[in-house]
C-alpha cells in the first residue's frame, strides 16, 4: 500500500477563518460527532474540500492524530486553531451542525483530526473525478492507484515537495510518495499525551479529564520538544509541583517528592504518601518517558 490521502468536506467559515491566520502551525479539523477516525496514519496527507458551490480542494495539512474529546478540552488545546474566535462561537457552530437546541447545556464531545503544517492554496484545485457530489464527509485515496498518485503529485508540485529532475516536457518529476514527519505543536502535544496515557494521571490514576495536564519533562522553553516521550500526564496540582521542582520522576520511573514541600509549606502529607510509587506509562515503548529527559529534570529542576 502506498501513502493514503483523505479529501474531507468542510464549509467556508472554517476555511476562511483559518486561512487568515497563516502563522498557525496546527489546526483542528473537527467533526460535530465524536465518531472515531482511522482512515490515515500520522504523516499522511489530509486535504479539505469546500462545499458547493465551490466544490474545490482548497488546502490541507499533515495528519497527526485523531481523538474524541470534550469541546472544552479542544478549545483549551487549540483555541482559534479550531476555526472560531471564541469557545461560545465554536459551540454554537457545532450545535447548529448537529441540528439540536442551541440552548443545550453541559459539555459536548466532538471528533478531532489534528493537522500540523497546514496550508491554504491561493488557486484551488478540483477533486478527483471519483469524488461524488453526494459525499458529505470524506473519501480516501492511495498513491498506489493512478487517481491517488495524480492527487499526490498535484499537491507536491504546489508545495514544492520532493521535486527531482525535469522531464523533457518541462514538468517536474516526483519521486516515490513518502510519509511526512508531523511536527507536534502545543495543542497536539496535549492531546496525544492525554491519549497515550489513556486519560489517566501517570501517578494517581485520576481520570477526571478537566484536571489533567500534559506536562513537559524537559520544558519546551528550555530546549525540550513537543514529543510524547517528553511528556507526562499529571493531575494539575502535580503538574505545578513538577514544574516547580517539588516532585520529579526518576529515570527508574519512581515518583519522588522533595522535602522542601514540608520546609516551605509545612504540609505535603498527601504528596509524601505517593513517594516511591512507580508511575503508569504508555504501552507503546516509543511513547514512554525518555530517560535522558527524566535525568535532566532530576538534575536541573528537582529540589531534592
Amino acid at each position: 500500500m502506498g501513502i493514503r490521502i483523505v479529501v474531507a468536506v468542510t464549509d467556508g467559515h472554517w476555511f476562511d477563518f483559518l486561512r487568515r491566520r497563516p502563522d498557525l502551525g496546527e489546526v483542528n479539523f473537527w467533526s460535530p460527532s465524536a465518531a472515531g477516525f482511522k482512515a490515515l496514519q500520522p504523516g499522511e496527507l489530509f486535504l479539505f474540500k469546500l462545499k458547493a458551490p465551490a466544490n474545490m480542494i482548497a488546502g490541507g495539512g499533515i495528519y497527526t492524530h485523531a481523538s474524541s474529546m470534550p469541546l472544552s478540552l479542544a478549545w483549551d488545546a487549540f483555541g482559534e486553531a479550531n476555526g472560531a474566535g471564541s469557545l461560545g462561537e465554536l459551540r454554537a457552530i457545532i450545535l447548529k451542525n448537529r441540528k439540536v437546541d442551541p440552548e443545550t447545556k453541559g459539555d459536548i464531545r466532538i471528533g478531532c483530526r489534528i493537522l500540523t503544517r497546514p496550508f491554504f492554496f491561493e488557486e484551488w484545485m478540483p477533486p478527483p473525478e471519483s469524488f461524488a457530489p453526494q459525499i458529505v464527509t470524506f473519501k480516501s485515496f492511495d498513491t498506489d492507484d493512478a487517481e491517488g498518485r495524480r492527487l499526490w503529485d498535484q499537491v507536491s508540485r504546489r508545495m514544492g515537495w520532493f521535486a527531482g529532475s525535469a522531464r523533457p516536457d518541462g514538468d517536474a518529476r516526483f519521486g516515490k510518495p513518502q510519509i511526512i514527519q508531523p511536527r507536534l505543536g502545543q495543542g497536539a502535544f496535549r492531546v496525544v499525551v492525554t491519549d497515550a496515557y489513556q486519560r489517566r494521571c501517570a501517578v494517581t490514576g485520576e481520570r477526571t479529564l478537566p484536571v489533567l495536564d500534559a506536562a513537559h519533562i524537559h520544558p519546551y522553553s528550555e530546549g525540550g520538544v513537543h514529543r510524547v516521550s517528553n511528556g507526562l500526564l499529571l493531575r494539575r496540582d502535580l503538574h505545578k509541583l513538577f514544574d516547580d521542582g517539588y516532585v520529579t520522576v526518576a529515570p527508574n520511573l519512581r515518583f519522588e517528592v522533595s522535602g522542601r514541600i514540608r520546609e516551605d509549606y509545612e504540609n505535603g502529607r498527601d504528596y509524601y504518601a505517593l513517594a516511591g510509587k512507580e508511575i503508569r506509562v504508555p504501552g507503546d515503548t516509543r511513547q514512554q518517558p525518555d530517560r535522558n529527559a527524566l535525568a535532566w529534570h532530576n538534575d536541573n529542576r528537582y529540589l531534592g
